[in-house]
């Protein structure tokens, strides 16, 4: 990969925002496939607004348990996440961020040298994708570098 005009015989750093959907294991697969030697990270963001959904569908008792349960619900996607690049003969290393997950995300291009993001095109449907908008949109509108969009 090109940086700052020189070649680099590094392999890619690419990040795969990752969030559990069908289309987010697509471009696990997808990187496996067609970037097989490149340094791979999956990123899962936990979104700190669904302790207010919580708290609106179930109450406060069941939003205090939020943080160990996102936590948790983290660990196993990250674990699924490996699993399906495992299966696929790629290796990876994970990681778990908290935050708006178009920010984490493009925050995580610039703090960690990536030359390429490969994400789903969306996780989310129906009314929590027209509330919160596009995570893949904001990415793709305002990443530094190339962004794949897997359907």
């Amino acid at each position: 990969m090109a940086r700052d005009g020189v070649i680099s015989s590094m392999p890619d750093r690419l990040l795969v925002p990752f969030d559990g959907s069908p289309l987010a294991e697509r471009a696990v697969e997808y990187v496996a496939e067609k970037h097989p030697d490149a340094e791979v990270t999956i990123l899962h963001v936990v979104d700190p607004i669904s302790v207010v959904y919580e708290a609106e569908a179930h109450g406060l008792p069941e939003a205090e348990e939020w943080p160990r349960r996102a936590t948790e619900e983290a660990e196993r996607v990250c674990a699924d996440a490996a699993k399906i690049a495992a299966d696929a003969g790629c290796s990876v290393t994970t990681a778990v961020e908290t935050g708006r997950p178009a920010r984490v995300i493009l925050d995580y291009v610039e703090d960690h040298d990536i030359d390429h993001v490969v994400l789903g095109s969306h996780g989310r449907s129906g009314v929590s994708r027209l509330l919160l908008g596009s995570t893949a949109e904001r990415v793709m509108r305002q990443s530094p570098v190339p962004v794949t969009v897997v359907r």
